[in-house]
């Protein structure tokens, strides 16, 4: 799951991409109006009308399926955990690399279970070079603390949103509340609105969904 705008792009198109050969070209405008709005709902914070929209998506072209990481987070949002699990396990077969997956993965199953268990059943993952991911990895593992995360993002834009995110959201799993609005506030304000991308919008979205 890349969150970078541009990378995200891709990872939608190459979906619609599959969606397109399962349902024939002519319903192909249809495909990506089904994928585009579920999308859109979930931004717009209407949570079960996106996931509706992307169960349609699986329904239709199951083999699509795998791509899509941002029916994992509606998934975590409208609180079907486990199918919210099995999205990010499904993910890592077409994205194996990326932390964000493990780090998803983990919130699912920590809401589900438990932050112990969640961290016994953490997704291993490959080389993720962009900074903090390997930081956020072991955070979630249980062998870095969330300020040895922030520290390591060093002043990159960038690096301090996610780093902020992904503390902010592991507080959230730990039921840390107030650290977890701390931090999540930090990651929604406007300075990471570029740099954050799609993942900017889950920032802004997470407290109002919480509320």
């Amino acid at each position: 799951m890349r969150t970078r705008c541009s990378v995200s792009i891709f990872v939608v198109s190459s979906a619609v991409a599959l969606l397109v050969g399962a349902l024939g070209a002519q319903r192909a405008p249809s495909a990506r109006e089904i994928l585009d709005r579920a999308i859109d709902d979930f931004l717009a914070g209407r949570i079960t009308e996106s996931v509706t929209g992307f169960d349609r998506v699986v329904a239709l072209a199951p083999e699509a399926a795998p791509q899509l990481w941002q029916r994992g987070i509606a998934l975590y949002y409208a609180g079907r955990y486990r199918e919210c699990r099995a999205q990010f396990e499904s993910h890592r077969t077409v994205n194996p690399n990326d932390v964000e997956n493990p780090a998803w993965h983990f919130l699912c199953v920590a809401r589900a279970e438990s932050p112990e268990k969640a961290r016994a059943a953490l997704l291993p993952v490959g080389p993720d070079q962009r900074s903090p991911m390997r930081e956020i990895y072991q955070m979630f593992k249980g062998t870095m603390t969330p300020d040895a995360v922030l520290k390591a993002a060093g002043g990159e834009s960038s690096s301090q949103f996610f780093a902020e995110l992904y503390v902010g959201l592991y507080y959230d799993a730990l039921n840390d509340a107030a650290r977890a609005r701390e931090h999540l506030t930090a990651a929604a304000s406007p300075r990471f609105a570029d740099a954050g991308g799609y993942m900017y919008r889950v920032a802004t979205l997470h407290p109002r969904i919480r509320k």
